[in-house]
Order: structure tokens, then C-alpha cells, then sequence
């Protein structure tokens, strides 16, 4: 995956504008499939987790789709699932031990790469059990979504932005997925020829994507990034660029919005200010901080 990052770096400008492009619920509905029926299964199982499977599936659903958390890499996502698990009433109730996986937090601290290769490396070099753990349940997780996730198409009018896009912008997905599910579902539905690049979680994170297929190439206000994640937002400004927010459970009036007239004022320079302000207000609304649970 080096190469990868490489050639991420040498990315070269062919248009005046830039937009980098996040793929799992922003531009496919694949959020809710992927995490209740691929990633939770398998936090239940390789966490121990099947006497409190109700709680610990409620934690792992408010961290990646309804909170401010949504979108994180799975690693950190699943850190914070299991700390809010263990917090809960009803899980101490039960003196249900919760894993601390300490192993994972300190490789997290080291390692902004926070994907399968990387993760391999550090278990075949320190053989830590916690590592182990990881690498089995993002591989089960993996190995789920090869089989149960597919005929997700993207939302209405993706293609169509992505075509008005290409004719202005040089744009790249930049997401947390692996790439390998990412080209798989990119090139299922046909949009991959109308990308320049696709980085994962491999590649490092999403403010690392920007800044190195992007940063001293563009402008800084003629960088985009389109999300629907906090995460996103924060990449974005971490790079001083703008941020169009596909808002989480609207995301067909969000794709509408960007298609008729947000992708017009950010090629014509309108975009930066009173407009972009209004969105990122209304995009912050849509997910909490604080679980039911916790009020």
C-alpha cells in the first residue's frame, strides 16, 4: 500500500478545482447494511459480548450512524463502542467484562495507517493477543460485507454530479473503507471511471487524502470535500478547504441541492461564507453527541 500513497502524493492537478468525495453514506445507502448486518455481528462475537447483545448492539449502531462519531475509522469507532459499553448501567448489572483492548489503543497512537496491512504488520512483529483480536473481527467484518453487501446502488443524482464534476474538478473518493470494497462497489455501479483516485483507510486518513492529493496543488477555496460525517467536515477544514455536508437520513434532497445548485457556486466562486455557513448549521443538527441512554 506504499505505492499507493505515492502515487496518492504525485497526483497531479489537470483542472482548476478539486473535490474529494466520501463513499459509505454519502454517495451509497450502504451505511446501515454494512453496520448492522456485517460490522455488529461480528463486535458481538470477537468482543465476547453475546450476554449483553442487545446493549452492544444499540452502543455500536449510535457510534457509527446516529451520533457525531458517525463515519470514523472502524478501529477508533470500535475503541469508543466498547468504552461506552462498559460505561452503561445495565452491562455492569450483568458483570459482564468488557475488553479494554489495550494493545489496539497503543498501535492507534503510533499508526495513522489504521487498516488490515498495517494492522498485520504489527501482529506478525509483536504477536500482541488485543491485535489479534482486531485484525479477526476487521477481517470477519471484511469477509461479510464481500458477501452480504451488493445491489446497493448510489443515491439519486450521484452520477449526474459526479459527471458535472468531472468536466471542472479533478475529484477522488476519500473514505475509511478498505480500498478493496471501495473499487468493488465504485466499479459495480460505473462510477469509477468518473473518479481520478480512490483512497481508503489504507492509505491513511481522510485529512491525510486531502492533504496529499490535493494540498499546494489547488487553491484552498477551490478544494471541496463532500461527506456526510463529521469526520468529513473535519478533514476539510484540517486542510482549509470547503465542505458541502450530504446530510444522514436526507441525503436524496442533499444530492439534489448539490446537483441543481451548491456544485455552481463553488466552480463560480459563490459558495465560501453566508452559504457554506447555513449548510455545515443545518449538517450539525443531524447527529448528536450524547446516546438516549446518556440524557
Amino acid at each position: 500500500m506504499q505505492d499507493c500513497v505515492e502515487q496518492l502524493k504525485a497526483f497531479k492537478a489537470s483542472q482548476e478545482f478539486f473535490v474529494g468525495i466520501d463513499s459509505d453514506g454519502c454517495v451509497f445507502d450502504t451505511m446501515e447494511i454494512k453496520h448492522k448486518e456485517c460490522f455488529c455481528p461480528q463486535f458481538i462475537n470477537c468482543m465476547g459480548l453475546q450476554p449483553v447483545s442487545k446493549y452492544a448492539r444499540e452502543t455500536w449502531e449510535f457510534v457509527n450512524l446516529y451520533s457525531k462519531t458517525r463515519g470514523w475509522n472502524r478501529f477508533k469507532a470500535l475503541i469508543q463502542a466498547l468504552d461506552l459499553l462498559a460505561v452503561r448501567p445495565e452491562v455492569k448489572a450483568r458483570e459482564v467484562k468488557i475488553p479494554r483492548m489495550q494493545g489496539l489503543r497503543d498501535w492507534m497512537e503510533r499508526e495513522t495507517k489504521l487498516g488490515n496491512p498495517a494492522l498485520a504488520e504489527a501482529v506478525e512483529r509483536t504477536g500482541d493477543a488485543d491485535l489479534k483480536c482486531a485484525l479477526e473481527w476487521s477481517t470477519d467484518v471484511n469477509a461479510a460485507v464481500e458477501r452480504i453487501v451488493r445491489n446497493v446502488p448510489p443515491f439519486p443524482l450521484v452520477k449526474e454530479s459526479l459527471r458535472k464534476m468531472r468536466a471542472q474538478a479533478d475529484s477522488i473518493v476519500v473514505s475509511q473503507t478498505p480500498v478493496e470494497a471501495l473499487v468493488r462497489e465504485w466499479r459495480e455501479h460505473g462510477l469509477d471511471g468518473l473518479v481520478c483516485f480512490i483512497a481508503g483507510q489504507e492509505l491513511g486518513t481522510k485529512s491525510e487524502h486531502l492533504a496529499f492529493a490535493a494540498k499546494g496543488k489547488y487553491s484552498p477555496r477551490k478544494v471541496l470535500m463532500v461527506g456526510d460525517a463529521p469526520g468529513d467536515l473535519k478533514a476539510a477544514k484540517e486542510n482549509e478547504a470547503l465542505f458541502y455536508p450530504i446530510n444522514p437520513g436526507d441525503e436524496g434532497a442533499s444530492w439534489q441541492r448539490l446537483h441543481d445548485e451548491a456544485l455552481e457556486r463553488f466552480l463560480t466562486g459563490s459558495y465560501e461564507g453566508t452559504y457554506e455557513a447555513s449548510l455545515i448549521t443545518q449538517f450539525r443538527r443531524y447527529l448528536p453527541e450524547k446516546a438516549p441512554w446518556q440524557a
